[in-house]
């Protein structure tokens, strides 16, 4: 898969982001400290830039890195129990050629699909200021805008929803009245612009309550797929 050289740069801009003092405090903090289990393993510790297919026409969002998932990994939505739940439903749904998403180098290759995060630095306690989200966005505009195919775009979480809305709006949508966030709900704005699924966050505190089960992400997926598909430009017959 070549990635654009536009989207590398872009991934390289994300690496080498100070702009969240208190955030890279935390990630390097974390990535010396370490967690028990992974005592041995070299930290990331840096921001996470997204990762998939250049030519996606899905585009999923999430919240930030997990501490000990993708700021150790490299890669988001990697080496935590959120990845395999969200890779297990990317895969179901032909997004994804594995089930797993466990470490950079583990094969995991997206089809028509690119994974990014709101911000890009895990948040003390997951849960960034108003301000550190408003400073990433940069990060998530850009990588937008370097993805030109995209037609759906699945957020997981309020706050993904959110920035999302904020993306759909620079493209042109009309959000008044403001869509609500609800699991699977989505929201069309018209032909030109990516339709919006909104889906609760993969985290352990929904997946281990049942608040997300494996077939309510499933669903939401099959919804992508079906919106894409309904997107799809027409061939005339020759």
């Amino acid at each position: 898969m070549v990635v654009s050289q536009k989207l590398l740069r872009i991934q390289q801009a994300i690496v080498a982001c100070e702009r969240c003092p208190r955030l890279r405090r935390y990630c390097e903090r974390v990535a010396i400290e370490k967690k028990a289990a992974h005592r041995e393993e070299v930290y990331w510790g840096r921001p996470v830039p997204g990762f998939g297919d250049p030519s996606a026409r899905l585009l999923v969002v999430g919240l930030a890195p997990a501490a000990h998932g993708a700021n150790r990994t490299g890669r988001v939505f990697t080496g935590d129990g959120s990845g395999d739940f969200l890779m297990r439903a990317l895969h179901e749904a032909g997004f994804a050629n594995q089930p797993t998403s466990r470490h950079a180098l583990d094969g995991l290759t997206l089809a028509d699909a690119y994974v990014t995060a709101t911000v890009r630095c895990a948040p003390p306690d997951n849960k960034p200021t108003r301000g550190e989200i408003a400073t990433c966005r940069t990060h998530l505009v850009a990588e937008f805008a370097a993805l030109p195919r995209v037609q759906v775009i699945v957020a997981l979480g309020r706050i993904a929803f959110d920035a999302c809305l904020s993306l759909v709006a620079d493209r042109g949508a009309r959000i008044r009245p403001r869509p609500a966030f609800g699991h699977n709900r989505v929201s069309q704005f018209g032909p030109d612009i990516p339709a919006l699924v909104a889906s609760y966050h993969p985290s352990r505190q929904n997946t281990n309550t049942g608040k997300l089960t494996p077939s309510m992400l499933a669903q939401v997926f099959e919804a992508a797929r079906r919106l894409i598909a309904e997107r799809a430009p027409v061939v005339a017959d020759a």
